[in-house]
């Protein structure tokens, strides 16, 4: 049996409070199909309440009246830890906690991350930037997963290229790139779900020809679902809690793989929440991420182009 995760256990989400569809950012949104807001809250405290109960953590982030995206809370900013032998024998000036936060592709989305810099620096956390106030390049924190010895980054609709350069330093990690070019996966955790050290699922349609050959090629035991598959379904938008594995809905054939390589599976419905465009990942961010355990230390950051 492969080793499960060793992150995801810990998560920050933002409650629903202000959750609605203003504007139209991807082809999920429609401003004339609103959520039903007790639904959306009700799918929001099942999923909170599942974590819990597996044994998981949440921590949770006010959210704005004016930001009603916010509730995809995965999109504030990437945050790891850096493992104290590592933290000491190389003196990094942010410290042990530190958190790059996002600079959203869309201006609508923006003020999310000045309440998240308040939240992250009271507890204790560095915060850095890659742009900011729509100067610099956009950077998304959906799009980041770390696997393999890599954080694996996607670019394209929401991060920049040239946004990796800085992920890799702040952190001190190998960023492998992968090129997002599905409309409707404009994140890569639409696309992409770690699921322990060996496997993964992934949705090869959302990438370009030779970003998912990479990746591919750095899955040993890919689960491989058809565009369909992630865009009707968000399976890959999931979240894994040790051999448990958290999923908005899960199609006959991949339950059988999942399970035949001793998952358990825990459905859990965000249909108001798909109506935005995100899910079970979306709303989840990760905060026990560890550089030094769960990716390699890189001193300065490397990035690896495909």
């Amino acid at each position: 049996m492969s080793t499960s995760l060793s992150w995801g256990r810990h998560y920050l989400m933002t409650e629903p409070t202000h959750y609605r569809i203003d504007y139209a950012i991807n082809p999920f949104m429609d401003t004339e199909i609103q959520p039903d807001p007790v639904r959306a809250r009700a799918q929001w405290d099942t999923l909170r309440a599942t974590i819990e109960e597996l044994g998981g953590r949440v921590d949770v982030i006010a959210p704005r009246e004016d930001s009603p995206d916010m509730v995809y809370a995965m999109n504030l900013g990437f945050a790891a830890t850096l493992a104290d032998d590592s933290a000491d024998r190389l003196g990094l000036r942010f410290g042990r906690r530190h958190v790059l936060l996002s600079h959203m592709r869309f201006p609508e989305r923006r003020n999310e991350t000045l309440t998240a810099v308040e939240w992250f620096a009271a507890n204790g956390w560095g915060t850095a930037y890659v742009g900011k106030d729509g100067i610099g390049p956009t950077f998304e924190a959906g799009d980041v997963f770390p696997f393999a010895g890599h954080l694996v980054a996607g670019t394209g609709p929401r991060t920049d290229e040239m946004a990796l350069k800085t992920l890799a330093a702040e952190m001190h990690v190998r960023v492998l790139g992968v090129r997002t070019t599905h409309a409707g996966m404009y994140h890569l955790d639409l696309a992409f779900c770690p699921l322990d050290e060996r496997r993964a699922i992934i949705c090869p349609d959302a990438l370009a020809p030779e970003s998912a050959q990479a990746l591919l090629d750095l899955i040993p035991e890919p689960l491989v679902i058809t565009e369909e598959e992630a865009l009707s379904t968000f399976a890959a938008n999931s979240i894994v809690i040790g051999r448990t594995i958290v999923m908005p809905s899960c199609p006959d054939r991949i339950r059988a793989v999942l399970e035949g390589w001793g998952f358990t599976i825990r459905i859990v419905d965000m249909s108001e929440l798909h109506l935005g465009g995100g899910s079970v990942r979306c709303v989840t961010n990760p905060l026990d991420i560890v550089v030094g355990r769960d990716v390699p230390v890189v001193y300065g950051g490397e990035v690896i182009p495909t």
